[in-house]
């Protein structure tokens, strides 16, 4: 479903060219979970924000469901991300003194869905990741981990075919990150959804079908024997790299 062949992405920062991603190659199956760790500025931000077609690479090509993303017009890139992906972003992104259940109605509303089923496609999710009884409480009134929570439910509302989670799990303690990457993972059997996870947690990645680590701009695989929980050092030896 999704595919990324030999990417490349270049910023310039104090005069010289830094390669946030360097050559870049991947295949991510409907239903299949891939997770990328790396140290901070190691470019998984970047990364993910190629494939949500934020960003257009200065070299190589990424398809979603045949699309090559780079040709696709203003107009096009919005409804991709309208229609077929769901962005759980590190910083919420929660419209302030609104409901969960709204804010996790969000994009459901935008797209023309009405209040009613927009909320009834919501609420299971609410109740699934432990907010079943806060649906009235606005983001002022929540935690971090909490309005992550919300986050990720308004992600998730419109069952979209490719969900790209930039750590989903950061605001969360070890119960609700464990349960949160179960999630991920239940929907994109049951949905046929893609999953690219960028995680800092060693443990939620361990759960992925697959594992990189993305270092100085390159993806390299994690071996599956590789012990879950293992920290992984921007210095260490990869693993199967």
């Amino acid at each position: 479903m999704l595919e990324l062949d030999s990417v490349v992405k270049t910023y310039c920062a104090g005069g010289e060219l830094l390669r946030a991603v360097d050559g870049v190659s991947l295949r991510v199956a409907s239903g299949e979970m891939v997770a990328v760790q790396g140290p901070s500025g190691s470019g998984k931000t970047t990364l993910l924000t190629l494939i949500a077609a934020l960003l257009r690479p200065d070299e190589g090509m990424i398809r979603f469901d045949g699309r090559e993303l780079s040709k696709l017009s203003e107009q096009e890139v919005s409804d991709y991300l309208m229609q077929d992906v769901g962005f759980i972003y590190q910083n919420y992104r929660l419209m302030p003194r609104v409901s969960n259940i709204e804010n996790a109605a969000l994009k459901l509303l935008l797209g023309g869905v009405g209040p009613r089923e927009a909320h009834e496609r919501a609420l299971p999710l609410l109740q699934r990741l432990g907010l079943g009884e806060r649906l009235t409480h606005t983001p002022e009134q929540l935690s971090g981990g909490e309005r992550q929570r919300v986050a990720i439910a308004r992600a998730l509302a419109g069952a979209p075919r490719l969900i790209l989670a930039d750590e989903p799990t950061g605001n969360l303690d070890s119960a609700r990150s464990i349960e949160t990457i179960e999630l991920l993972r239940e929907l994109s059997h049951e949905q046929g959804a893609a999953v690219v996870l960028v995680t800092h947690d060693a443990e939620a990645a361990a759960m992925a079908d697959r594992r990189y680590v993305l270092r100085d701009g390159s993806l390299l695989p994690v071996a599956p024997e590789a012990v879950p929980g293992a920290a992984l050092s921007p210095d260490a030896p990869v693993p199967g790299g």
